[in-house]
């Protein structure tokens, strides 16, 4: 990199850096102001506060805005030199213009690849901690979360023919006062296991269920067999039977990736959101590509209306980009949209119109 490359990456940093710090302080500033009364209940220290909540609450929103700054911060220092004619000068000077583009392209690689790091394992702990936050201080005091939460039955798919069923289940001793395990063929059930009580056992690493009925159908035969106690090599774990709106958000990838492969083998159904959230961590990384080159394509034309029309398009553009990325989420999640292409389509539209732009753009 040349001397002119290292001015336009040190500038595009700088932005970026000082424009990311300013919108987390203003949105914390926000955030302290609206759940005040929720410090105030939890009986938290500040310390406690910070520690159990701000340090989820800043990863979380930063990643939130991260490629919608870097778009702003790329418009707002390159209009700025639009506006002193130094994009003129250096075009004048005999430089190419897709030469131009190299700093802001190491730049945006740069920053991708630190968004796809920290998507896959810094951001699921901050929602960790953020998430369980809300959990234990602000969910619980909300109505409707609290009627979400407070079933303690659960009804699983554990293969592809076998459905379990576990009521009043206490997440403390891992035990449950009823059960019962079917399994189907065709249309019919074929075998069927109820039991009053189950329990993990920790030594076995297993299910243990008592006083259990057995029964074996065989057309118009049926065997029933009772047993004091049985061991269940049941393809589920004591963590799965807990209700986590928050889930997805707190798996890091390799995780994410390994849950949805295992939900898939057991036949589970609405696992759109899951699978919209993994493939969202690696497009976002190339929106932040895709949002930066768009960025130069629009700020280095010099206009009458100076950085003030540019942040304008720029606003207005990061603003569709956000709603057609929550629309094309909420069509995956509520409906038949595919994930992989509700997660990408933002960046497939955004990048044709970035290649119009590139056209466009004097050169």
């Amino acid at each position: 990199m040349k001397i002119l490359d290292w001015y336009i990456f040190k500038k595009f940093m700088v932005t970026f850096i000082f424009s990311i710090l300013a919108i987390t302080v203003i949105a914390v500033v926000i955030d302290t102001s609206e759940k005040t009364d929720d410090f105030v209940k939890s009986g938290l220290s500040l310390m406690g506060i910070i520690t159990k909540y701000y340090f989820g609450f800043i990863p979380f929103i930063i990643s939130m805005i991260f490629p919608l700054i870097v778009y702003i911060a790329v418009i707002f220092f390159t209009s700025k030199m639009a506006g002193r004619s130094e994009t003129i000068a250096i075009l004048a000077s005999g430089i190419p213009y897709n030469r131009m583009l190299r700093p802001y392209l190491a730049g945006a690689v740069l920053l991708g690849s630190i968004m796809a790091y920290a998507n896959a394992f810094i951001i699921p702990k901050a929602n960790e901690i953020h998430s369980n936050f809300k959990t234990q201080y602000i969910d619980k005091n909300n109505s409707y979360y609290a009627g979400m939460g407070g079933s303690r039955d659960f009804y699983f798919r554990v293969d592809t023919n076998t459905f379990v069923g576990i009521k009043y289940y206490d997440t403390l001793n891992k035990s449950a006062s009823s059960f019962f395990l079917e399994r189907i063929k065709g249309n019919k059930v074929f075998y069927n296991l109820r039991s009053d009580y189950i329990r993990w056992d920790t030594a076995t690493k297993k299910w243990r269920i008592d006083n259990a009925i057995e029964r074996k159908i065989d057309g118009l035969n049926e065997t029933v067999e009772k047993h004091k106690s049985l061991i269940l090599d049941l393809n589920l774990k004591p963590n799965e039977l807990r209700r986590d709106e928050y889930m997805k958000d707190k798996f890091t990838t390799p995780e994410l990736y390994e849950f949805i492969k295992l939900e898939e083998q057991r036949g589970t159904e609405g696992l759109n959101a899951y699978k919209v959230e993994l493939y969202r961590r690696f497009a976002t990384p190339v929106s932040v590509i895709i949002l930066t080159l768009m960025g130069v394509f629009v700020a280095a034309r010099k206009t009458r209306g100076g950085s003030g029309l540019h942040m304008a398009v720029g606003l207005v553009s990061a603003a569709m980009f956000v709603v057609m990325d929550k629309f094309s989420t909420v069509f995956s999640t509520k409906g038949d949209f595919p994930p992989l292409l509700a997660a990408w389509l933002p960046n497939v539209i955004f990048v044709l119109v970035a290649f119009w732009l590139y056209k466009k753009a004097p050169k």
